[in-house]
């Protein structure tokens, strides 16, 4: 997706590691046509002209950074995780900027979640485990992603189980078992790029919508008719 000129990237949470991410891969790869033009923390105030915020912070820095977002007129993309009911919500009905949310922003991530769906439609009558691994700095457990993959085959979230082990990036695994067999699905991320460089691709895009909310599932749609091109 080529632009004019590059656009302005505010990046919201810029201290965290996918926020040192984002900035180190948007440096690394112009074609992207962006550029970091202000980064920001929780409680900071930002004069500088942008052209989106790309939020990974926490509740409070997100819910700043929309309405940031929304004084401005600019696209928001924000992969934040346990957020409030009530800002979720708030973005969902937003008719006035481009708003994106996803727990996780790894295309590869929302295909497993599909997948998944599909096996847990398949081998019914199995018993379901869902584990997933990830750091020791993560603050949320389980992750939100995990829940995403609970919500998507109907498995209480209270039933999920997590470890926090080392500086692991994301690993979740659902297993379907009986007493006689098991099958085990596994997505394991290797590195923060991976979600870094699809919320910069997510980022090019949103930058060429309309007003409205969206999800990966807008994402992968518009995803998959451009491979069909």
């Amino acid at each position: 997706m080529k632009f004019s000129s590059p656009k302005k990237v505010l990046i919201n949470g810029a201290n965290g590691k996918m926020g040192q991410a984002l900035a180190r891969l948007i440096s690394q790869h112009p074609q992207l046509g962006l550029v970091v033009c202000a980064t920001r923390e929780a409680g900071q105030n930002i004069t500088e002209d942008f052209d989106i915020i790309i939020d990974f912070s926490t509740p409070q820095g997100a819910q700043e950074a929309f309405a940031l977002a929304k004084n401005c007129h600019k696209p928001f993309l924000t992969g934040t995780t346990n957020l409030p009911e009530t800002f979720l919500f708030q973005m969902q009905q937003e008719e006035k900027i481009p708003v994106f949310f996803a727990p996780n922003v790894s295309l590869s991530v929302y295909f497993f979640t599909e997948l998944v769906k599909q096996a847990a439609s398949m081998y019914k009558g199995y018993a379901v485990h869902l584990h997933e691994i990830h750091h020791i700095h993560k603050k949320d457990a389980p992750s939100g992603t995990a829940k995403k993959l609970a919500e998507a085959i109907n498995f209480p979230p209270g039933k999920i189980t997590y470890a926090r082990e080392g500086e692991t990036v994301g690993t979740h695994e659902v297993r379907f078992s009986t007493p006689f067999d098991e099958i085990s699905l596994t997505h394991q991320a290797i590195n923060r790029d991976l979600f870094a460089m699809s919320a910069l691709e997510i980022a090019q895009w949103l930058l060429t919508c309309e007003k409205g909310f969206y999800t990966m599932s807008d994402y992968a749609k518009f995803k998959l008719k451009e491979q069909k091109k």
